[in-house]
This record gives C-alpha cells, sequence and structure tokens, in this order.
C-alpha cells in the first residue's frame, strides 16, 4: 500500500472516529416501530411500562384517582399495543357502556367514507338527501345547511330546546356558517347516508367501520331518538387506533387521510378547537357546549398541544396524541358532576397522566 493511500485511509478514519465518537457510534438510529394493529379474532399484543422509560412509580396514583373518579374501564395504547389496561367497579373487559357524544366521531368518520364512495358530498345541502322540512326554518335558511354544517356544529339551528331533532325542535337561530353551537342535530347526518346508500345506518356503519377494524357493540336508539353507540372498551381503543393511524388498519384506508386530516383540523373559525365532530387541543381559543362564550387557550392545558379526542357526556374519553403514539381511553360514570363533554376530571386527569409517561 502506497503512503498516499494509507494517509488517505487514516483521514477517513479519523472522520468517522470523530463523528461517531470514542466509545459507540450513533450515526445510524435504530428502526422505527411499526405501528402494531390487533387481529379481529381479538389478539392484542402488550408491552410494558417500563419497556418505555415510563414512571411506573407514578401509576398507582394514577390507578387510585381513576378508581375515585367513578371509572369504569381505561386502556391505554402505545403504538397500538396496549401498555396499561384497567376494569373498576365492577366493569369487565366484556362490558357494555355507552360512548354519548365520543360516538359523534364515528358518525363523522362513517360520513367520510360515503364521501369518498362517491355517495354523497358533504358540502351538499342536507335536504338534497332527505328532502325538505327537517327543520321548522325557512326554506331559504334551512337549505344554507349542508353536511359540512352538521358536522362542524355550525348549523345554525337553536341548540336550547333539548336533544330531539324532530322538525318542530329544529329552529332557525342564525344563517348556516355564522354561529357555533353544540348541538344533537349531527344525527341527521345518519339518515344521510341511510338515504344516499339505500341502506340501514346500521348496516352501512358495520360494514364499512365496525367489521374492519374488528370493534363490536351496536347503535341503541334512546327516548329522543337520538341514536347512541355502546361497546366494550377494546372496542373503543380500536377506534381511537384507527384514529392515530391516520384513517389506516393495517394496510387498509378505511377512510382517506385528506378527509381524516381536515376532520382533525379546524372546520370552521368560530370555535377553533372543533374539526368534525372532535375536540382539538393546542387552539388559542375554544367555545364550549350550551355557550356562546369565547375562552382563551387549550382545551385541556395539561395535554399535547396536539392531542385531539372524542369527548361524551358524563366523561366517556378517547384522546388521541399522534406525538406520543398515544391512545387513551376512559370509560365511566361522571367523575364529579354531570357534563356534556369536557370537564376538570380532563385537566386532573392529564396531570397523573403525565407523570407517568413523561
Amino acid at each position: 500500500m502506497s503512503n498516499n493511500l494509507i494517509r488517505l485511509t487514516s483521514l477517513l478514519l479519523s472522520i468517522l472516529f470523530i463523528s461517531c465518537g470514542e466509545t459507540e457510534c450513533d450515526c445510524v438510529s435504530p428502526p422505527e416501530e411499526t405501528m402494531y394493529f390487533p387481529t379481529n379474532t381479538g389478539t392484542w399484543e402488550t408491552k410494558t411500562p417500563e419497556s418505555l422509560g415510563w414512571n411506573t412509580a407514578n401509576i398507582a396514583a394514577l390507578d387510585t384517582y381513576l378508581t375515585e373518579k367513578n371509572t369504569k374501564s381505561c386502556i391505554v395504547l402505545h403504538n397500538g399495543k396496549i401498555v396499561l389496561e384497567k376494569y373498576y367497579n365492577g366493569h369487565t373487559a366484556t362490558s357494555l357502556w355507552y360512548w354519548a357524544s365520543a360516538g359523534k366521531t364515528l358518525t363523522a368518520t362513517v360520513t367520510g367514507i360515503a364521501a369518498q364512495e362517491g355517495l354523497i358530498n358533504i358540502n351538499n345541502k342536507v335536504s338534497d338527501y332527505i328532502g325538505s322540512g327537517w327543520t321548522s326554518a325557512p326554506l331559504a335558511k334551512e337549505n344554507l345547511i349542508t353536511c359540512k354544517n352538521l358536522l362542524s356544529m355550525n348549523s345554525g339551528l337553536n341548540d336550547a330546546l333539548g336533544d330531539t331533532v324532530t322538525p318542530s325542535n329544529l329552529q332557525y337561530v342564525a344563517d348556516a356558517g355564522t354561529r357555533w353551537a353544540y348541538h344533537n342535530v349531527y344525527v341527521k347526518l345518519q339518515d344521510v347516508i341511510a338515504t344516499a346508500t339505500n341502506q340501514t345506518w346500521d348496516n352501512y356503519f358495520n360494514n364499512k367501520l365496525r367489521n374492519p377494524i374488528g370493534m363490536t357493540g351496536a347503535w341503541v336508539t334512546d327516548p329522543t331518538a337520538l341514536s347512541v353507540y355502546w361497546s366494550n372498551s377494546r372496542s373503543m381503543a380500536r377506534f381511537g387506533l384507527l384514529a392515530l393511524a391516520n384513517g389506516n388498519w393495517n394496510g387498509t384506508q378505511i377512510i382517506n387521510s385528506n378527509y381524516m386530516n381536515a376532520a382533525t383540523t379546524t372546520s370552521q373559525p368560530i370555535n377553533l378547537a372543533y374539526g368534525y365532530l372532535c375536540w382539538l387541543n393546542g387552539k388559542s381559543s375554544f367555545r364550549l357546549p350550551q355557550s356562546q362564550l369565547q375562552f382563551n387557550g387549550s382545551i385541556i392545558t395539561t395535554a399535547p398541544a396536539d392531542m385531539y379526542c372524542a369527548l361524551g357526556k358524563n366523561d366517556q374519553k378517547i384522546y388521541v396524541v399522534p406525538s406520543r403514539k398515544l391512545v387513551i381511553i376512559r370509560m365511566g360514570e361522571a367523575a364529579d358532576s354531570s357534563n356534556l363533554a369536557l370537564s376538570t376530571f380532563d385537566e386532573v386527569l392529564w396531570q397523573k397522566i403525565n407523570a407517568v409517561v413523561n
């Protein structure tokens, strides 16, 4: 070997030595863990909190808090695998519980599936699908209401008349798009889909969303004629995982990612913390159900800014945190007093979660 070649080889080795450090080369990052999806037959892999470097000493405090706050179940997923799964107060893995308004996100997702199949257009007016007279608003005002208005909660209909969605209870307050109000009129999207698909809402939902991702459960009609979803806890976690994976389930795109991105970003300029029937954290302001007041800051100040969530009456929760690859679900009775979506429970619960996962 010539002297020049020896010098060149020595120089290259020196550069490599300096770049990588004296003890261990970290030039090449380990491969990122592939997102895991449970089988539809029920197999679901786990990982330990220790393997993630979590603060396991604080799990007991989280567990105690959940017990004290009338929780029935809590599941924490990391990148699809179960890290924590606990059942409380007589609830079991097979027990059914209601999603309440957390199930609004199911309706939003199926609406997107119908749109990607060309069966509906969310920018079309609702009456294109279910006919006129579905509200008691003047026809010209009713015709302003699009499917997207129902997804975004800015239909302009009166939110102070209770949950019933009969025409007499759906009264005009403002033009669609000019007023945000948390309103159960969103459920009319289920009628839109049933009409557009020429099948029952339940059948289309089961075939397009529930069955493909291995959920169980059923829609139950309550006394106000609202359709409320009931399932076991792992079914709720499956749906949260679908959201974390941006609509993909183990290689199959159940709902296109463009729609999922739209659903989990601000849908209108009035309530920045609301997408398509889901809540968005980390925004500069927000509005609450049954109020026209605007509040500054995030909806849950203790939670990650990129989190979005499905929130239901009496503290039914699906938290999705892309930056941490987390899905967290909580089912149960109201933690404190009855509420429609957000509560102080969210703030304290995330303090307890942060103490574990940080």
